[in-house]
């Protein structure tokens, strides 16, 4: 038995411009755990992913919709960046309300270079230290978060663990603290 087995983990796309690693690397680690990820966007099909934002990626099939998950169906929340993936999804109420509604539970919830855009988006980043691609820095003080430029950053909130990261090279890090925080 896994670490992870018995729990699952939520990864909120939108259908378009995920950052590829940024969804893989997260997935196989909680696989490798014995973990169920569990692909969820707005819509259902398919959701394509690229590689440094511009070159093309996979498609991935998507397991949920935003409005067929809960807080309460998932153990944890994991937000791939990806700008387009990322500035999509900020923009989303379900996306913001599911992130808010995780968070509440107390449960973690880990964003990858530009995935905390939603974060902020949910209002979940005042007073909390952060870390995100380093263009998201001043959105991140603005929004009442301390950024810091480090390759992993897990903090406390509400009862809740938040987890960042700034890009694909930080996976390693990244992967480890959100296998980590969800096995407790």
């Amino acid at each position: 038995m896994g670490r992870l087995t018995g729990r699952t983990v939520a990864f909120l796309t939108s259908e378009k411009g995920i950052e590829e690693p940024e969804l893989t690397a997260p997935w196989q680690a909680v696989a490798d755990a014995g973990g169920t990820p569990v692909l969820v966007s707005a819509q259902a099909g398919t959701v394509r992913t690229v590689n440094n934002d511009l070159d093309p990626g996979g498609e991935y099939p998507v397991d949920r919709t935003l409005d067929q998950v809960s807080a309460e169906d998932v153990d944890a929340l994991v937000i791939p960046g990806g700008t387009v993936n990322a500035d999509t999804l900020r923009m989303q109420e379900g996306a913001q309300a599911l992130v808010k509604a995780v968070v509440g539970a107390g449960k973690p919830v880990a964003a990858i270079c530009h995935g905390p855009w939603t974060l902020i988006e949910a209002g979940v980043v005042d007073g909390v230290t952060l870390t995100s691609y380093p263009s998201l820095a001043t959105d991140l003080r603005n929004a009442g978060a301390d950024w810091v430029d480090q390759e992993v950053v897990v903090s406390a909130t509400g009862g809740a663990t938040l987890i960042t990261s700034r890009n694909p090279d930080d996976l390693p890090a990244f992967c480890g603290a959100v296998v980590d925080a969800v096995a407790g």
